[in-house]
């Protein structure tokens, strides 16, 4: 596979795709640098509708962590927003929960006692491994307990965050501040469903994508910028090709991470029609853009989505 691809999903999981892990990113307390030259004026990242005699389902594409400049806010998403009674989100949002992560992750990626991260990999992975952690400063053992994909997810959210991107910024958490009060809070899944998604690759793929989430950052962060840069003029076609790309190699990923999925919360939106009121379902981008989005998975059960914005 080539490495280049591996980067470039490492990035896109953490910010578009799996809101579990990164609602708690961290850097460990290294410090984070605001980009230059980051902002972005949204035209309006894409709205959608679902809507039946007695039911409305809002679908607004996410990011999950985003510079703090990036302006998407638009009249269609605040006039959505007011209308809802239920805010539907990946995982559960409230405070509760969200202190329950990162201590359920450390709990499923750490590794028995008496095996190291580093006795995981081949000469040839520790020695790219190694010079990756020299790069961004972090002492070669730093994270010898830590099962690979924990290690992975862990290193790019700090590449994330030192780029200026941060989960405070992010859809959700803006979203969450902003829903009028006594609406209520609906999640399409449980956090530990959204870790188990890593935690049962192969131990094997674990370690290559860690070793690769060490590569070719500067690449895997200009696709990142170009992405966000498309979904808040709310061009999703572009949104679609670039996710294409970067999943365009681990398809066995994708399906984990996207498709499945997305057929999930097809099937979620068709049982939530049956039930009279507005929802505002706000998911990672990626799953409302391409082939087997959930529109598609929608239309598949006859249900039509229109686009509001």
């Amino acid at each position: 596979m080539n490495l280049k691809n591996r980067c470039k999903i490492g990035l896109l999981a953490s910010v578009f795709a799996l809101q579990a892990c990164t609602a708690t990113m961290d850097d460990g307390g290294m410090a984070a640098s605001t980009p230059e030259n980051s902002a972005v004026t949204a035209m309006g990242p894409g709205l959608w509708k679902v809507a039946d005699e007695d039911t409305t389902i809002y679908l607004f594409g996410t990011v999950h962590a985003l510079p703090s400049d990036v302006n998407w806010k638009t009249p269609a998403v605040a006039t959505a927003l007011a209308e809802a009674d239920s805010l539907v989100t990946e995982i559960d949002m409230t405070p509760e929960i969200l202190a329950t992560i990162g201590p359920m992750m450390q709990q499923k990626g750490t590794l028995p006692a008496g095996q190291t991260l580093r006795s995981l990999m081949t000469d040839e992975q520790r020695g790219k491994y190694e010079a990756g952690l020299a790069q961004m400063g972090i002492p070669a053992g730093a994270l010898d307990t830590l099962e690979p994909w924990l290690a992975a997810v862990s290193l790019t959210q700090i590449m994330v965050q030192r780029a200026g991107y941060t989960p405070e910024s992010g859809v959700e958490r803006v979203l969450e501040a902003a829903v009028p009060a006594g609406t209520d809070r609906v999640a399409l899944e449980t956090v530990e469903y959204g870790i188990n998604i890593f935690d049962s690759l192969p131990m094997d793929k674990q370690v290559e994508y860690l070793v690769a989430s060490l590569e070719n950052t500067d690449e895997g962060m200009e696709m990142l910028r170009e992405i966000v840069a498309e979904w808040a003029e709310g061009d999703v076609e572009e949104v679609a090709d670039l996710m294409a790309r970067g999943f365009a190699e681990t398809p066995d990923l994708a399906e984990r991470l996207l498709y499945v999925r997305n057929a999930n919360w097809a099937e979620w939106i068709d049982t939530r029609l049956d039930t009279p009121g507005t929802a505002f379902m706000a998911v990672g981008a990626g799953h409302l853009a391409g082939e087997r989005s959930v529109q598609d998975y929608l239309a598949q059960r006859g249900i039509k989505t229109q686009r509001v914005q």
